[in-house]
């Protein structure tokens, strides 16, 4: 091939890469849903799969690239409306799960933590109060 033959392949390429890119910048994408959730109502399945990647598997809680803090012995959690606003709202850099959960498996995890790891909160959590503290979804998600 000829330097002028090289140059019009790669000039070719660049201009259907730019055609690719600008069609795929152009295409719409769907929004979040509330199409995908969790399937467990086990409180401690639960758990295991939303929260133990950051609040550790023992409750303890970790530090490191963010503050991730205890649920073990955590006097804060004796509210039940405190851990559960927090499950469906988030707090500061932890995301609310109310698009992925419902009332009741928000009220099996909040019930596992407030009475495992050392935590003895043992007054129930009502489905009634998790509908009270769950938020509109705003922004990203649509119904």
């Amino acid at each position: 091939m000829t330097f002028n033959t090289l140059a019009r392949v790669a000039l070719l390429a660049t201009l259907a890469s730019a055609s690719t890119l600008a069609a795929a910048q152009e295409q719409s994408f769907p929004p979040v849903t509330r199409g995908w959730v969790f399937k467990s109502q086990d409180g401690k399945e639960l758990y295991q799969k939303i929260c133990a990647g950051c609040h550790m598997p023992d409750g303890r809680g970790a530090k490191g690239a963010g503050m991730y803090p205890a649920l073990a012995n955590n006097p804060r959690i004796s509210s039940s409306g405190y851990i559960v606003s927090n499950v469906l709202n988030g707090r500061a850099g932890m995301p609310g799960f109310s698009i992925f959960l419902t009332d009741a498996q928000v009220q099996a995890v909040s019930t596992y933590v407030r009475t495992s790891f050392g935590n003895k909160y043992a007054d129930p959590i009502l489905l009634e109060d998790v509908a009270k503290l769950r938020l509109p979804a705003k922004g990203l998600f649509e119904e």
